[in-house]
């Protein structure tokens, strides 16, 4: 995964040409998956403001712009430290460290949430379930794991991923397989939807995205799981 230190400083530009012919950027698509998060957290948490969270595979902090001033503590980790460098750059009042791609660098039930967005497809599938238990070893008790990955089963979707550098040879995950993975982690999923059904920011269409979240057309998945807390 260290292929992805030549992309520090070119990451949204690669990612634009690969997403070009939907007329929308990477930081549209970002954004409303912070958004998709924090909402997500709120209903099946508490208030962002209150919690600690960790952004596992933070790349250069693009999504994490729009979730610093939300949460009470934003830490991000990746294997790649130019990557890293640029988050810390790009948003200062989070806290950033590299770390080895095998055990995060926390102590067990550390954060109320962990999140990876479009991560786990980069990982070697025999390496997938370690990756799942580290997730689940620093969140806390009670608290959340979410999956964001990419919808194999959107056409649109797969032209993105084919045309990307650095998603070459990867295997991309199903609803089902995140699902799985998370459960195989001790975890209990407690939500999983498909979500970017448009590449629009029209207020009326995200509104009804609301009623389609069963439907596997959607760009990308997420699944939340809950570490259940034992006696």
């Amino acid at each position: 995964m260290s292929q992805f230190d030549q992309y520090a400083e070119s990451y949204g530009d690669v990612v634009n040409q690969s997403i070009a012919f939907a007329g929308a950027d990477v930081d549209y698509f970002a954004a409303r998956k912070a958004e998709d998060l924090l909402a997500m957290t709120t209903r099946l948490l508490d208030a962002p403001e209150r919690l600690g969270a960790l952004d596992v595979g933070c790349g250069v902090g693009v999504t994490d712009r729009f979730l610093v001033d939300r949460f009470g503590e934003l830490h991000g980790v990746d294997v790649t430290a130019d990557s890293v460098a640029q988050a810390a750059r790009n948003n200062p009042d989070a806290h950033y460290q590299a770390y080895d791609g095998a055990r995060l660098p926390f102590d067990d039930a550390t954060f109320d949430v962990v999140f990876a967005i479009c991560v786990a497809h980069h990982v070697p599938p025999m390496l997938r379930h370690g990756f799942s238990d580290e997730l689940a070893r620093v969140v806390r008790p009670g608290g959340l794991v979410a999956l964001y990955e990419h919808n194999p089963l959107n056409p649109l979707t797969r032209v993105a991923v084919s045309r990307c550098e650095f998603d070459e040879g990867v295997v991309l995950l199903s609803r089902g397989d995140s699902s799985r993975l998370l459960e195989h982690s001790g975890l209990q999923v407690v939500d999983r939807r498909y979500i970017i059904f448009t590449p629009w920011e029209v207020p009326r269409l995200q509104r009804l995205e609301r009623h389609l979240r069963a439907i596997p057309l959607g760009a990308q998945h997420c699944v939340v799981a809950r570490k259940v807390a034992t006696p």
